[in-house]
């Protein structure tokens, strides 16, 4: 009998515990911090970020640059190897889908290495321009420049494409997307052309400041 009095006071005892045990406090669920805005990257191979993972590119970079800085705003990675200017214009309708509110627009360098003439450059790139504009979306332009094997003339009409529109239409502008960048062996790939992981940060770190202008400009801020 005594065993059996002292297993019902500990039970008893065990239950009165529990009553008194306050319960865990639980974490009220985190609403997700909500996107105010994208920017579309368009280009080729130098903004899609060929040879490296997607992560190293600079539209990733970009992106984790403005969340740090407390912008919360999508970078999306719209560029293809091997696209020239036309085919750039050309896919606009699919970047519109994309509903961007930033375009950062790089292209034309492989209008330059395949010798296409500055003057069909030059308008597609306008067109592009016109059409992104027309939907009110914020442009970003990133100027090339081109190697001297190409002649002096031909040099001379590429050089003045990207400053001219620039000038022209007032836009933010970047004069040479991989300033800082081209002819550093360190900072390319082994084909000396595109960038590595660490020129990338170099060309996210100079793109930044011009893409916040444009989200001011835009007008939703870091929402």
């Amino acid at each position: 009998m005594r065993r059996i009095a002292l297993l019902l006071m500990g039970i008893t005892w065990l239950i009165a515990a529990g009553c008194d045990r306050k319960p865990e406090p639980v974490a009220a669920p985190q609403e997700p911090r909500e996107i105010v805005g994208t920017i579309v990257a368009v280009g080729d191979s130098l903004t899609a970020g060929y040879g490296l993972r997607e992560e190293e590119a600079y539209p990733a970079l970009l992106e984790g640059k403005l969340r740090a800085a407390g912008y919360r705003w999508q970078v999306v990675n719209a560029g293809i190897s091997g696209e020239t200017s036309s085919g750039t214009l050309s896919r606009i309708p699919w970047v519109l889908k994309l509903e961007p509110d930033i375009v950062i627009l790089e292209t034309g360098a492989n209008d330059g290495l395949r010798g296409i003439d500055p003057r069909v450059t030059r308008k597609n790139i306008e067109e592009t321009i016109s059409v992104l504009e027309e939907n009110g979306v914020t442009v970003v332009l990133a100027g090339m420049k081109m190697v001297t094997t190409l002649g002096r003339q031909f040099l001379k009409e590429f050089a003045v494409i990207y400053p001219q529109i620039a000038e022209e239409r007032g836009l933010i502008f970047f004069p040479f997307f991989l300033d800082g960048v081209a002819g550093r062996r360190r900072l390319n790939q082994e084909d000396g052309i595109h960038p590595n992981a660490e020129g990338y940060r170099i060309i996210t770190d100079n793109l930044y400041p011009l893409v916040v202008e444009a989200i001011r400009k835009n007008g939703k801020g870091r929402g």
